[in-house]
């Protein structure tokens, strides 16, 4: 990418949760080894590889073939599983690098941030741990930074979230989730410290919604129209009937929306690269869901559904925002 270039008039920003994009070999350092060929979910070579297929297939599709600026991924295994994806498929012709460190999952599935060279250069990068003060024993996923210059030098900062799930119940997490959410909020105010009108973009599967306490107050993002001149962040999926779709994820009959994207005020004020909430959106592509027989409607395409093997895409769908260029 040539910094002061002629940019485009828009970039896709999206995040998406792979559900269990693991490779399918033994891997000595943990523990967790249930994606292998002998391991409960027997996971084979050909699964990886329809996986892989499926993925590249579903992210050409819904970016229109064209480069997506930069990506947030959750729950992948590895830089195996990153380079299988983005540079042996027809992905690698947009240039895709990526940012990855193994982190402390006890299944070992990570954060990755996935950008276009020819729509963003990497400045700096960090894996920022979760630590609980109350709780020091707690382990979860780190929270992914990294810093990039667009097409005309304009500073984004960027971080992929995946907050500790509800799976050991709603009580039981809450307060796992309360200090992922102090954590990021931290940072943010880290940046803004030294750049009051710094442009920041957080992402991710928040295993919550956007009106639960973690995300509002402690995190504090909240829908634009609620947003009062002190408000620093702005949830633009906080307003689900804006965004095409029910929902990101189904459980039983509910379609709730865990996969967000978040911006400082700042990048909706921009007069160089902005954002608007209308250009929020939930990916719902067609074959990224299926019939759903038992509490009707549709439900997601996804890989697993415990133990058995469906051999579809993901049990969550992408989102997405555009970045534009130029004045209003």
């Amino acid at each position: 990418m040539m910094l002061g270039a002629q940019p485009p008039d828009s970039i896709t920003v999206a995040f998406w949760n792979l559900e269990n994009y693991f490779d399918p070999f033994v891997d000595s350092t943990k523990s967790y080894n249930e994606y292998t060929e002998n391991g409960s979910q027997h996971w084979t070579k050909s699964r990886f590889y329809k996986k892989r297929n499926n993925l590249y297939k579903a992210i050409l599709a819904f970016s229109h073939n064209t480069p997506i600026g930069i990506m947030g991924v959750c729950e992948v295994e590895n830089e195996f599983c990153l380079h299988a994806l983005f540079a042996q498929t027809p992905l690698k012709k947009h240039n895709y690098r990526w940012v990855h460190y193994e982190g402390p999952d006890r299944r070992g599935i990570d954060p990755a941030i996935i950008y276009s060279k020819d729509c963003f250069q990497l400045i700096y990068s960090e894996a920022i741990p979760y630590r609980d003060p109350q709780n020091p024993k707690a382990v979860s996923r780190d929270i992914l930074y990294a810093k990039f210059f667009d097409y005309q030098s304009d500073t984004i900062h960027c971080f992929v979230n995946h907050w500790p799930s509800k799976y050991r119940g709603e009580l039981e997490t809450v307060e796992s989730r309360n200090c992922a959410a102090r954590i990021a909020r931290h940072k943010v105010d880290s940046i803004v410290a030294v750049v009051p009108d710094a442009k920041i973009i957080l992402m991710g599967d928040f295993n919550d919604t956007p009106e639960s306490p973690c995300i509002r107050e402690i995190l504090g993002a909240k829908p634009l129209s609620e947003c009062s001149e002190q408000d620093l962040l702005v949830n633009l999926f906080a307003e689900p009937y804006k965004l095409g779709f029910k929902g990101t994820l189904k459980h039983q009959e509910s379609w709730t929306v865990f996969d967000q994207i978040i911006v400082t005020k700042s990048l909706i004020d921009s007069n160089s690269i902005y954002c608007t909430s209308s250009d929020a959106r939930i990916i719902h592509e067609d074959f990224l869901l299926t019939e759903d027989p038992t509490y009707h409607g549709q439900k997601l395409n996804r890989t697993f559904l415990g133990p058995k093997y469906l051999g579809g895409f993901s049990d969550h769908l992408p989102v997405s925002i555009l970045l534009r260029y130029g004045h209003r």
